[in-house]
């Protein structure tokens, strides 16, 4: 690539920092994360010593102040070790960005210096067991009693729920619809907030993820984030960031599998020459890079679109997080067949990247609700 094409000299410096780090603290313990459902709260430690808990947090509030491409390129560089791992970074990474962006000076304050050192490890609660897709018609209650709310209501599908510290939560205040939400920080110790069991999940086995249930849980006032009924204007404006995120793992988790596929097909042989050498691998493999590059160059572009605040941002990250989680899952199960029987057994990394991948068509607005965006847009 030439040009404008072309990752600059501070961005190649972060992609190569998040490569070594995954290559020195993922990819070898992944497996294992995997195969025991470990959590690796010490990885997020020494991942927020390089600034990765708050990699778009205000230099001021000490976060690295970085774009949503140099986010990108963080995510993809983890999601090569773990995709579960680096998207839960993600997870955290919008928590922070929240509360930076649209939170008053003294809730910053409070939250941010231990959020972005990962002393404290923050988990999103937006969807609900009734609300998924409809994030919009969510129930959980918020009634203000005084100087504090009152909370009442479940939220579902919750990474890091149980274990995490701080919850940033998407609560009704007001009317039905979107303009009735508000958004509240709430931390784990609070009395009348518990949580499921554990949820027992195809992937993502290394971040765990339960039910968080309000059961008259007091929350200050002075933890609402931004006013109240904005909660669903700061869930929107997240989301897009997150897509370009999960997109991101995505190539990540694919990028991993070619490079295995590529290895094994050159060490296996069969009908007595390697498996290269047969016409029919080369093309599986050319239409996989292909695939690719193509998901790769669509969401870099989509990442440096949201960073700009440019009217088509939601448009492109819905693009992007599309093609990349599609490709992506695609790719895998490609890397998969080339392994034949042995891709199948956890001897080998693929066919965990194909569980963990599986979920980001699901993720941060299902793949269909992608389309949806789109076609909308294209028609306004």
């Amino acid at each position: 690539m030439t040009g404008q094409f072309d990752l600059n000299e501070d961005q190649l410096a972060i992609q190569d920092m998040a490569r070594k780090f995954t290559a020195d603290r993922i990819t070898p313990f992944a497996a294992k994360w995997d195969e025991e459902h470990h959590y690796p709260i010490d990885v997020w430690k020494a991942a927020g010593e390089l600034g990765f808990g708050a990699i778009y947090v205000s230099e001021e509030m000490g976060g690295i102040g970085l774009g949503r491409l140099e986010a990108a390129l963080i995510m993809e560089a983890m999601a090569y070790g773990c995709p579960a791992t680096s998207a839960y970074i993600s997870i955290h990474n919008m928590a922070a960005w929240m509360i930076d962006t649209f939170g008053g000076d003294e809730l910053k304050a409070r939250y941010l210096p231990e959020m972005v050192s990962m002393e404290k490890i923050a988990s999103y609660c937006l969807t609900e067991p009734g609300s998924g897709s409809d994030a919009a018609a969510l129930k959980t209650t918020a009634r203000l009693d005084g100087d504090h709310y009152i909370v009442n209501g479940t939220k579902q599908f919750i990474s890091g729920g149980g274990v995490n510290d701080v919850y940033v939560v998407m609560v009704r205040t007001g009317v039905d619809g979107p303009k009735g939400i508000s958004c509240l920080v709430v931390d784990k110790d609070t009395p009348g907030l518990s949580f499921g069991a554990p949820e027992k999940k195809l992937g993502w086995n290394a971040s765990p993820t339960a039910q968080v249930v309000f059961d008259n849980v007091k929350v200050p006032v002075a933890n609402r984030v931004g006013e109240e009924g904005d909660g669903f204007k700061f869930a929107m404006a997240g989301l897009d960031g997150g897509r370009i995120n999960i997109g991101a793992c995505s190539l990540g988790g694919a990028q991993r599998c070619l490079d295995e596929a590529v290895q094994y097909v050159k060490d296996r042989s069969q009908f007595g020459k390697a498996i290269a050498e047969f016409q029919n691998t080369q093309f599986t493999l050319a239409d996989m890079a292909t695939d690719l590059e193509a998901a790769r160059a669509l969401l870099y572009l989509a990442a440096t679109k949201v960073t700009a605040g440019s009217p088509d941002k939601s448009r492109f990250s819905a693009m992007a997080k599309k093609l990349a989680s599609d490709s992506g899952s695609e790719i895998v199960d490609k890397a998969l067949q080339m392994f034949g029987g042995y891709g199948y057994l956890r001897d080998y990394p693929i066919e965990r990247f194909w569980r963990d991948l599986r979920v980001h068509r699901i993720l941060e607005g299902t793949n269909e609700v992608m389309r949806m965006i789109i076609g909308r847009d294209l028609l306004k």
